[in-house]
């Protein structure tokens, strides 16, 4: 046979081997023998009918007859929201630069009112007119209506809404409403198929549906980042959030609208991009369906969205202490604990390390917040800590959240400085009052860190630096730069140790060095 008969053969085969692959994959979602997403929504009285049974008998050829029975049993749910807000600008005097300027009520104008008109997506969760949408698409907005996939177009007021979650319910007039099917999101896997809908950039491009993959689940943001959305505590006041990351297109206007599997269950609202330009770079974020119908049905019928509250502050653990201990990557330091907080009658202590929630080993110490935001008031959690190396478990019974340079010189310069910095990379002095005052602390207990050497392996991931105080090490309180020395004395070479730091407003926060180990 020719060379260039065997070539024409492989590309065959080739072909024909990845054909295969790509239809016993899509055959698995479709015939629900892979990762078959949905459980009927039973809160608030949540009346779903998008729902579809993807099984042998309706027999789909392709994945094409996937997507666009999707489209047809969704869209109609689908819906868009025009929010017309009142904005207050400066009018610019025609006059500005001229010797006329000051005549005419200087450089700018009178105050002018404006009405801009808001564009967004939502989505029908109840068959009598009520629809989630997020919170940023009708907040402030003075007029709001909604225009379904046939035209027709109602007037809309506001439930409620939860700014933590950005998520809204609003309702109109009508009855009868296509609503969409919940499924369930903590059963999604990366990689699986999604579609997304809603209005994106114009009124024009109502009902517009683009497809792509989940390109990861659990992606862990903290309020205060550009949303997806700074503040750490354990967000009773600004919660933790999760969502889920996609590649389906996702432009300005599609915030509010759905985020669906093949089944044509909603898994996601879609709330949010990363973009360096301002528009669709294949990174979109959703929030996941099990949070949404949470604070939906919430919001329907109580009126408000309730959270569990711990009553902690805390950060990440650092990498020194992660590993010298040989902790989870994702524990978490406690830096506070509110008095008369549940963390606080159940034992929590500045300086413990949280390693698990409910048995579940931290990979972020996000999990924290996320967890305890997605409970309710009266809920009992387990947290496992570390307490100067002491494993514990500690039962927390969860309350209700509220929604609401170099120092100068001086006498007391440390001894043995240069044993400090070559085993450690560390140099250290007493508090004086003044550095006290400086530090913004009330009392001189603990000796300040005045320099670091980032060369040394010992300290290089302990996040210590300059201006940082050390109040104990291995268990011991440092009022002094002579008790250090003294305590640092008494640990056994190429033994790690805890370093408890003080911070300002006080609180704790918790690393780990190593003493070097002899060499002889």
């Amino acid at each position: 046979m020719s060379t260039k008969g065997k070539v024409s053969i492989a590309l065959f085969v080739g072909g024909a081997f990845l054909a295969g692959i790509l239809f016993a994959t899509i055959g698995a979602n479709l015939f629900g023998l892979g990762d078959t997403i949905g459980t009927p929504g039973q809160a608030a009285n949540l009346d779903g009918s998008t729902a579809l049974q993807q099984s042998a008998d309706t027999n789909p050829q392709s994945l094409q007859n996937a997507f666009t029975g999707v489209a047809e049993s969704v869209n109609p749910a689908v819906v868009q929201i025009r929010a017309q807000k009142v904005v207050e600008r400066q009018t610019r005097n025609p006059f500005q630069g001229t010797p006329f300027e000051d005549f005419f009520g200087g450089p700018g104008g009178p105050e002018r009112e404006f009405r801009s008109q808001g564009l967004g997506s939502g989505v029908v969760i109840r068959s009598d007119g009520h629809i989630i949408t997020n919170n940023h698409v009708v907040e402030n907005a003075e007029e709001l209506s909604v225009v379904m996939l046939d035209g027709t177009e109602y007037d809309a007021k506001i439930v409620g809404t939860d700014p933590f979650s950005d998520l809204a319910v609003i309702k109109v007039d009508a009855e009868g409403l296509t609503a969409v099917s919940f499924g369930n999101s903590d059963q999604l896997k990366t990689g699986q198929w999604v579609l997304a809908f809603g209005s994106p950039l114009s009124q024009n491009l109502n009902n517009s549906v683009t497809a792509g993959i989940v390109s990861a689940i659990g992606r862990l943001r903290s309020p205060g980042q550009r949303r997806p959305t700074r503040g750490q505590s354990d967000r009773e006041i600004s919660p933790v959030q999760n969502f889920v990351q996609t590649d389906a297109a996702i432009n300005p206007g599609n915030s509010g609208g759905p985020l669906v599997n093949l089944n044509g269950e909603l898994v996601g609202i879609n709330t949010a991009i990363a973009s360096q330009t301002g528009g669709y770079q294949g990174i979109g974020f959703a929030i996941p369906a099990n949070t949404v119908k949470r604070v939906a049905t919430q919001i329907i019928e109580q009126g408000e969205v309730q959270r569990a509250r711990l009553g902690v502050r805390y950060g990440p653990a650092s990498q020194s202490l992660i590993k010298n201990e040989d902790l989870p990557s994702g524990a978490a330091v406690i830096g506070s604990v509110e008095d008369g907080s549940p963390a606080d009658e159940a034992g929590l202590q500045a300086g413990d390390v949280v390693t698990s929630i409910n048995g579940e080993s931290l990979q972020n110490h996000l999990q924290i917040g996320n967890r305890v935001a997605s409970m309710q008031p009266g809920d009992e959690v387990t947290l496992t800590i570390s307490r100067n190396g002491e494993i514990r478990e500690i039962n927390v019974t969860l309350g209700a959240a509220n929604t609401g340079g170099s120092d100068g010189g001086g006498e007391d310069s440390a001894p043995s400085q240069d044993q400090l910095m070559n085993e450690l990379g560390l140099s250290i002095r007493n508090i004086t009052p003044e550095i006290a005052r400086q530090l913004g602390f009330d009392d001189t207990d603990g000796v300040v860190v005045t320099d670091v050497d980032r060369s040394n392996p010992m300290i290089r991931n302990s996040g210590l630096s300059p201006r940082q105080v050390i109040i104990e090490i291995a268990g011991k309180p440092t009022p002094d730069v002579e008790t250090f020395q003294e305590v640092y004395g008494e640990i056994p070479p190429g033994e790690a140790f805890r370093v408890l730091v003080r911070l300002p407003q006080g609180f704790v926060d918790v690393t780990s060095l190593r003493k070097p180990a002899d060499n002889g």
